[in-house]
C-alpha cells in the first residue's frame, strides 16, 4: 500500500482555532482532530506526526498525545509504536457489521416513531426533509449529506431513547467515512430524496410497516454502493490484519 503523508499545516487550514472552541484544552484538540478524520480532511491511511499537529494548533505534546490515545480507542487511528501514527484505513468487514447495525436499530427506531407519530416530531422531520430537497436543486451535496444525517438523527431521537443517536454514531464512524467518499454520486442524492419521503409519508400516515418497510430499502442498498470504493480507492481500504 502507498504510504499517504502531507503536510497538517495546510489541511489544518479549514477547521476553526482552537481558541474559537470552547472546554478544556484536550478536548478541543481531541474534537478538531476527530472532526478533521470523519469528515476526510485527513483521509484513510494517512500519516499523521505529533510535531507537526502541535506546532500547527501552538500546543504542547501532552493534549495531543491525549487527543491520539483516545482517537485509536474509538478505532480512528492506529498507533504503531517508534513508527508512525496513522489513520485507520476502512475495511469492509467493518462497514458491513456498522451497516447491519444501523439498519436493524433505525428500521426499529423509525417503526416506533410511526407509531407513537407526534406533530410536533413530524414537523421538524418536514422541516428537514423541505432542506434536504432545496440543497439537492442548489447542489449542494456536502450542505445534503449534513441534513441526510439530521433526518436519521431525528428520527433516532423521536423514540424518546436519549442514548440511541449518540451510541450509533459512535457506532457508525466508517460508514460516515465512506459514505462520504460516495459524494457526489450521480443522481444519489435525488433518489435519497425520494427514499426519505417514502419514510416520512409513512410516518405521516402511522404506518409502523411501510415505515420500516421505507427504512430498510433506503439502508439496504448502503453497502452495495460502498464495496466497489475498494478498487476505486485502494490506498484507503485495508486488507486482511494490515494496516
Amino acid at each position: 500500500m502507498t504510504e499517504i503523508i502531507a503536510d497538517e499545516h495546510d489541511e489544518l487550514e479549514g477547521l476553526p482555532a482552537l481558541d474559537e472552541m470552547s472546554g478544556p484544552l484536550s478536548q478541543r484538540v481531541y474534537l478538531l482532530l476527530r472532526s478533521a478524520i470523519l469528515d476526510l480532511t485527513f483521509p484513510p491511511g494517512r500519516v499523521l506526526r505529533k510535531g507537526t499537529l502541535c506546532d500547527r494548533l501552538g500546543v504542547s505534546r501532552s493534549p495531543v498525545s491525549d487527543a491520539i490515545t483516545r482517537l485509536a480507542t474509538e478505532g480512528l487511528l492506529d498507533v504503531i509504536p517508534q513508527s508512525a501514527t496513522r489513520v485507520r484505513r476502512l475495511s469492509l468487514v467493518d462497514l458491513r457489521e456498522e451497516s447491519f447495525l444501523r439498519e436493524a436499530i433505525e428500521t426499529a427506531a423509525v417503526r416506533k416513531v410511526a407509531e407513537e407519530r407526534e406533530e410536533a416530531a413530524l414537523e421538524q422531520l418536514s422541516r428537514n426533509f423541505r432542506l434536504q430537497c432545496l440543497l439537492v436543486e442548489d447542489g449542494d451535496f456536502r450542505g445534503f449529506f449534513e441534513a441526510d444525517e439530521a433526518f436519521h438523527t431525528l428520527i433516532l431521537g423521536f423514540t424518546g431513547y436519549r442514548k440511541l443517536a449518540s451510541a450509533l454514531s459512535q457506532m457508525s464512524l466508517n460508514i460516515r467515512r465512506a459514505r462520504l467518499l460516495l459524494l457526489p454520486e450521480a443522481n444519489r442524492p435525488a433518489e435519497t430524496v425520494e427514499e426519505h419521503d417514502a419514510i416520512l409519508a409513512a410516518i405521516r400516515d402511522r404506518d409502523p410497516d411501510a415505515a420500516a418497510q421505507a427504512m430498510r430499502f433506503h439502508l439496504g442498498q448502503l453497502i452495495s454502493r460502498i464495496e466497489p470504493l475498494e478498487k476505486r480507492h485502494p490506498d484507503y481500504f485495508r486488507r486482511g490484519q494490515s494496516l
